[in-house]
């Protein structure tokens, strides 16, 4: 299966999951995707992951986190820059999603990080995704 965009359909899967109230999800992993959980992790918004060994591909389990009425514990998941058209800011004109709420996760020459770390460091990148 060819796929011209496979963060939105990382994202997709997640907002897909959560909307179904799924424990987990499983989507193709791949080194970014694995750094984006790890992000994820880190801010609360999945409670774990664990990458599946396999021989044609590797799959990354994230396990999904819910507030304790049933919800999920992030309102929004947002593509940014896309394929045909990307988003890049400087160190200067980094995002604050929701008036620092939310996250958003940027590649930049430092890995990728969210905007907080990308703050403190004075770098920008290329702006993946928002989420909230």
């Amino acid at each position: 299966m060819s796929m011209t965009d496979p963060i939105a359909d990382f994202l997709t899967r997640i907002r897909n999951a959560s909307m179904a109230s799924h424990r987990w999800v499983d989507v193709p992993a791949s080194n970014l995707k694995v750094r984006m959980a790890v992000l994820l992790k880190l801010e609360g918004y999945i409670k774990d992951f664990v990458l599946v060994e396999d021989p044609i591909q590797n799959i990354l389990r994230m396990y999904l986190r819910y507030t304790p009425d049933g919800k999920p514990v992030f309102a929004s998941l947002q593509r940014v820059s896309k394929p045909g058209r990307r988003h890049y800011v400087n160190a200067g004109q980094l995002p604050r999603v929701r008036n620092g709420l939310g996250i958003a996760i940027l590649t930049t020459s430092r890995g990728v990080i969210t905007d907080k770390q990308a703050r403190r460091e004075r770098v920008g990148g290329e702006v993946l995704c928002y989420i909230w």
